[in-house]
């Protein structure tokens, strides 16, 4: 027997305490992030935020905002962390759902939503030209930044540890992965 294709009804239908995502017709539900993962994007929003969304001490010229519900085409995400240039988004829609791509997605990888992210996630940000995705990994402190070329991702380099960095497309900041960590 053929199953139906999810539907926006069955992410409502949701517990409040996962997140739903619905990719390739299929739901996709995910317990709430531990608190590694949860501190890792919520500082990192922070770190970004000041000089990319306010343009405190950068450059400015992004609507950076958490957990934004994306619809793109028939495919509901959910990244940690995600970001338009201005000029793309001037002000967020009222509205609970985007269906504008991001410039920029951070997902936070744990054991239970790696390969969501990696592997059915990923495949869409590039079919909807986001342009750059950022993977961070709490449990083994590694960031890896992925530029899109063409209809594919590059892997662009890979960070571990406690270093400060610069990378695409925020590197006017010099960021300290320590802060992620909580280690600094």
């Amino acid at each position: 027997m053929e199953r139906k294709p999810a539907t926006y009804a069955d992410l409502e239908a949701l517990p409040e305490h996962v997140v739903g995502e619905i990719i390739a017709g299929e739901l996709h539900v995910s317990p709430r992030p531990a608190s590694p993962h949860t501190l890792a994007a919520s500082v990192l929003g922070m770190e970004l935020g000041g000089p990319f969304h306010r343009g405190r001490g950068g450059p400015g010229g992004w609507v950076l905002l958490d957990e934004p519900e994306l619809h793109l085409g028939q495919d509901v995400l959910v990244p940690d962390l995600a970001g338009w240039r201005r000029e793309r988004m001037p002000r967020p829609p009222r509205t609970a759902a985007f269906t504008l791509a991001p410039d920029w997605v951070c997902e936070v990888l744990s054991p239970s939503t790696a390969r969501l992210d990696r592997a059915l996630k990923l495949p869409v940000y590039a079919r909807e030209g986001v342009r750059h995705v950022w993977f961070l990994e709490p449990e083994v402190r590694m960031l890896e930044v992925f530029r899109l070329e063409g209809a594919r991702y590059s892997l662009l380099v890979t960070h571990t540890g406690t270093a400060r960095v610069r990378s695409e497309p925020f590197e006017a900041l010099e960021l300290e992965l320590a802060v992620l960590w909580d280690e600094a």
